[in-house]
């Protein structure tokens, strides 16, 4: 997909979210907001996001914030700012306007951090609670990173890190260019790149073993430790695969015999170590200085097994100053994917059985579980009731694209794909088990985030056994109509914790009229009625209401994730609908 087909897709997408065209201001901007948010999430990029809008004025200087996403161990924060024009073509945007922007969101969190914004927003504001927690964090925050986020094109995609009392603050920019090499392709990993002649000024030594089939090559080599870290410490989990991120938990916290070892025993490291393996899409040989072939540059680089090690790896040396990650070696397989299109498969299968000696639980290594295959095998097979339209389950990431490319050979055919198919109907396997374990009545795993509240998802599905046949598709569809209609209606009604109100309105919905709602209506109609939506909006409106009284002085999006925040609203006595409700038997 080219990249103005992809704005123009992302385009439509934001104004079928929003379909109110008098939607309050920056309605729009926030849709946006939340959609990069989720996607740097959901790779690995960034932690679990929050809307959060805030707009102010500090003197003469402008003051602005979008979204925020605070790590597991509260030790790292991203911020986020938005630069969202609406643009129907490729609209170049100069670096100083981004530069502005990242400017505003830094003023933002120095007022946060010096305690002077706290006293000067409302307590009743939704940032109030932030701001509280920023000034309260500052110092033990490792990691802070400010994201613009654009739907404009950008020349640069970084900028030089700045300092902040005491804290060297990164900035990046992600405009519509880099999301574009993220989603089109389903591959964000093409911007981890690896140069040895940049980090030590020659090639690493390998054995390179080329041609053995026709879908991989491989390298094996010792990689320098602080390779590693340095890695890390750049791409984050966007350097570990899916997989190895939904079940490497411990973030923050270190392996203690790996710890032990780089401390007293660095040179034993590669001796007592199982190593690494890598996948890569491409990889730049040349000659050591004494003649043999060495590993000059790795592009498209991620780790599938040794999530831990790296990540250990990173959190000795940023914990104890005496780590000596110079005298440290990791083994390493480097595994070069030849066809793109079998990329994933085998990635997953390949991590699937590097990691086979852990207790690593198959439910996180998900994509070719049963229960998948055979959801897909529905959405591929079943019509929506006007025999021509369908849902598109997207179990492989990027699989939506894929589609797209190979079936829309011509313009005509292209424009009756995405027709048939547009992006608003595409779910993939995060969104589904949200959409369903909202209605199954746990609002405070879905709160948890995607990849949390999809580990808890499949070992429920697992444990269920569901027999997917087209009246579970049909009830499931049923059930996303029903999730995203009421997501926009929070979008549109609220300017903060949108999710969290979201996911608890369902399940209230469910808890009330779970026996009554007729799903299979919904699912003949592809949409709710007027009047299902007009209740939907007064209860969501009840539900904030509960949530805000139930959270106190805590925090809400933290508040939501746990169980005993749905055991209190649960028991709230919620206005029951009136009038003549389709839906309601």
């Amino acid at each position: 997909m080219e990249l103005n087909e992809f704005l123009l897709d992302l385009q439509t997408e934001i104004k079928q979210q929003q379909s109110d065209p008098n939607s309050r201001e920056g309605f729009a901007e926030s849709i946006f907001t939340e959609m990069v948010m989720s996607h740097m999430s959901e790779i690995g990029m960034s932690y679990e996001p929050n809307l959060c809008h805030y707009e102010g004025v500090w003197g003469n200087a402008k003051l602005k914030l979008s979204g925020y996403a605070f790590s597991e161990d509260l030790d790292g924060l991203d911020l986020f700012v938005s630069h969202y024009q609406g643009v129907s073509e490729i609209t170049a945007l100069p670096d100083s306007v981004t530069k502005k922007s990242a400017e505003q969101c830094l003023r933002f969190l120095g007022k946060a951090a010096e305690g002077k914004l706290s006293e000067a927003i409302p307590p009743n504001r939704d940032e109030h609670d932030l701001v509280l927690l920023i000034e309260d964090l500052y110092n033990d925050l490792d990691q802070i990173r400010i994201f613009v986020i654009t739907d404009c094109q950008t020349k640069s995609k970084k900028f030089a890190p700045r300092e902040l009392s005491g804290k060297l603050i990164q900035l990046e920019v992600l405009d519509i260019e880099r999301l574009h090499n993220h989603l089109s392709a389903g591959k964000p990993r093409d911007e981890i790149v690896f140069n040895a002649l940049e980090a030590y000024g020659s090639p690493l030594p390998c054995v390179f073993i080329p041609d053995e089939n026709d879908e991989y090559e491989y390298a094996l080599t010792a990689l320098p430790g602080e390779m590693l870290r340095f890695l890390y410490e750049r791409y984050g989990d966007r350097l570990l695969e899916t997989n190895v991120r939904s079940f490497l938990s411990q973030r923050g916290k270190v392996n203690k015999g790996i710890r032990d070892t780089i401390i007293n025993e660095p040179e034993r490291f590669m001796a007592y170590n199982n190593g690494v393996v890598i996948v890569a899409d491409s990889i730049n040989l040349e000659r050591t200085p004494d003649g043999s072939i060495g590993i000059a540059s790795l592009q498209g680089l991620q780790i599938v097994n040794g999530g831990q090690t790296t990540a250990s790896l990173f959190f000795t040396k940023r914990k104890s100053k005496d780590a000596k990650l110079d005298r440290v070696r990791i083994a390493a397989k480097i595994i070069l994917i030849k066809d793109p299109q079998q990329s994933e498969k085998l990635v997953s299968q390949i991590s699937q059985y590097a990691n086979s000696q852990n207790a690593v639980r198959q439910a996180d290594l998900s994509s070719n579980k049963q229960f998948h295959i055979d959801f897909e095998k529905m959405s591929t097979s079943i019509f929506c009731p006007d025999g021509t339209s369908k849902w598109f389950y997207e179990r492989s990431a990027g699989s939506y694209n894929v589609m797209l490319t190979r079936g829309g050979a011509t313009p005509a055919a292209l424009k009756k794909l995405r027709t048939q198919i547009p992006t608003s109907r595409k779910i993939t396997k995060t969104d589904l088990a949200k959409f369903l374990f909202s209605w199954e009545q746990r609002p405070d795993l879905v709160s948890l985030g995607g990849q949390k509240n999809f580990i808890q998802f499949m070992e429920f599905m697992e444990s269920e056994e569901p027999t997917i046949d087209p009246e579970f598709y049909k009830s499931a569809i049923a059930k996303t109509i029903l999730f995203k209609d009421t997501q926009k209606i929070c979008r549109k009604a609220f300017e903060a914790f949108q999710g969290n109100i979201a996911n608890y309105t369902v399940s209230i919905l469910s808890l009330m009229y779970s026996d009554m709602l007729s799903l299979n209506r919904i699912w003949i109609q592809q949409e709710l009625s007027y009047e299902l939506k007009i209740y939907i909006t007064q209860l969501a409106h009840q539900v904030k209401a509960a949530l805000e009284e139930s959270t106190g002085e805590k925090m809400m999006s933290e508040w939501a994730k746990r169980n005993q925040c749905w055991l209190e609203i649960r028991e709230v006595k919620f206005e029951e609908a009136t009038g003549n409700i389709p839906e309601l038997k």
